[in-house]
């Protein structure tokens, strides 16, 4: 039952036509749900000083449940629309500075912990519900209740709304048009972790290789020197030499090109180093199944987060608390030779990977959704993104009236990098929806320069038009490559 029809509102003070007050939302009944705290804030220098009623509440969909929101609702110039945030890694936090940004735009901005507190995955030791409620109970939950409290705030529903996150927040929007597609109009997932155990499985496959011994790790004064190496094999490949690989799933550069001929020095890799940074790029299978595909050329600046002196934590604790349920575990122990250690780990993750291509439902409502990865992203790989893609494409034919992948050459996890990382995903969405102008190039910029770039729909890609300044987005078009 969805938590509209059990609303019950107590209209103890009117202020603005039906609107309520933002103290008289404290008596607002929902389902499983307590409001902890109501608070009119006048001024936020975050928000633009857009005054907001603050509102906070524990959902408990489950015994075992203890899932906190935030729904802030702007006091004057609402917009009309919700926005719906999502978080990274395993993190169980609200982020004012997200919420605050949603009120900016003019949202009633909406954020859940996900069910827990800390960025460990800890909380799912034991506690089945509350890994549900991680995977996808808490977001969708926290929707259903934001929409409720929206509708008591205003005196009427949300016209629209939107969801909007990176990382575990890409993988949260997924699950949203896959399980729950009647939630949102609209939705932007960036660089998803939606193969969340693909991806912790990659985590141990590389810490696995990097740590056989001593002289198989790599220093990272050596993920500059590959770097190089990288740009010099495939830069100009694309047509423009800029230091970014437009894109890299065609360069072939192999690290045994930068062999020590002799002794090891800063300027060369042992036989163990290449094999270490083989294993970086390799994608792994079973039985004609690819697992993970592993990491592009040109990912090599951000190795430290996988290939560095611990493994990466975020991949570790999905073997510590939920798949072996034993804190101590090794992740030397994982056996990728048999298959199965790795069935364990795909049953035991089947609340969490947001893969399902089946976006029908979704589609069929005029849902839209912006998918969009970095291609030198060291933490999640994006030719998951690119994987997924072509998989609701099988799955459905032409997709793109609803869904539509921009993949950005250079772009790290959720920005940063040597690319044009900066870019409004949001605006491009909104256009969509509201005004059905389906997104074509979308503008990006480096920050740090000025570059401007456009951001191409996969499987297009910006071409170079043979003139004038390559720092201007004029100056390219986009072409299936």
């Amino acid at each position: 039952m969805r938590l509209e029809t059990t609303l019950v509102i107590l209209w103890l003070v009117s202020w603005q036509g039906w609107a309520a007050s933002c103290e008289s939302l404290r008596a607002v009944q929902l389902k499983n749900t307590t409001i902890t705290l109501t608070e009119a804030v006048t001024h936020n220098s975050a928000t633009g000083g857009v005054p907001y009623c603050r509102i906070a509440a524990t959902l408990a969909p489950s015994s075992d449940s203890d899932v906190k929101i935030e729904v802030w609702l702007p006091a004057e110039g609402w917009n009309g629309k919700l926005e719906g945030n999502g978080n990274g890694g395993w993190s169980g936090a609200i982020v004012p500075r997200v919420l605050a940004e949603g009120v900016k735009r003019g949202y009633a901005s909406a954020m859940t912990d996900t069910g827990h507190e800390g960025a460990s995955a800890s909380f799912a030791l034991g506690h089945p519900e509350k890994l549900i409620d991680f995977g996808y109970r808490s977001t969708h939950e926290m929707t259903i209740a934001a929409k409720a409290i929206i509708r008591a705030y205003y005196g009427e529903t949300q016209k629209l709304s939107y969801f909007v996150g990176c990382s575990a927040g890409g993988r949260q929007g997924l699950m949203e048009a896959q399980r729950f597609p009647e939630d949102y109009d609209g939705i932007v997932a960036g660089a998803p972790g939606l193969n969340w155990s693909g991806r912790a499985l990659e985590s141990i496959w590389i810490a696995q290789a990097v740590h056989r011994d001593e002289a198989s790790y790599i220093p990272p004064a050596k993920y500059a020197l590959l770097h190089e190496a990288v740009l010099a094999a495939c830069d100009s490949e694309d047509g423009v030499k800029d230091g970014v690989l437009e894109n890299p799933m065609q360069c072939r550069f192999d690290p045994a090109e930068m062999e020590c001929k002799g002794a090891d020095t800063t300027g060369c890799l042992t036989p163990a180093q290449v094999e270490s940074a083989r294993r970086v790029y390799a994608r792994f299978e079973k039985h004609g199944v690819v697992i993970f595909p592993g990491f592009e050329r040109g990912s090599e600046p951000g190795w430290a987060t996988m290939a560095g002196p611990r493994p990466f934590t975020i991949g570790l604790d999905l073997f510590r608390y939920v798949v072996f349920a034993d804190p101590e575990w090794d992740f030397r122990k994982f056996d990728f030779d048999g298959d199965g250690d790795i069935a364990r780990t795909a049953i035991a993750s089947a609340a969490l990977n947001a893969i399902d291509p089946d976006l029908k439902k979704f589609a069929a409502r005029g849902s839209k959704l912006i998918q969009y990865h970095g291609w030198s992203d060291p933490q999640i790989p994006p030719e998951f993104s690119v994987e997924y893609y072509r998989s609701v494409v099988k799955k459905m034919g032409d997709a793109g009236h609803f869904y539509r992948l921009y993949m950005v050459p250079g772009m790290a996890h959720c920005g940063g990098g040597d690319g044009t990382s900066t870019f409004d995903m949001l605006a491009a969405l909104e256009g969509w929806a509201e005004q059905n102008q389906t997104p074509g190039q979308i503008p990006a910029r480096r920050d740090r320069d000025g570059r401007t770039r456009p951001l191409c729909p996969f499987p297009q890609v910006a071409k170079y038009k043979g003139s004038g300044s390559i720092d201007d987005a004029a100056n390219f078009t986009c072409q299936v490559h």
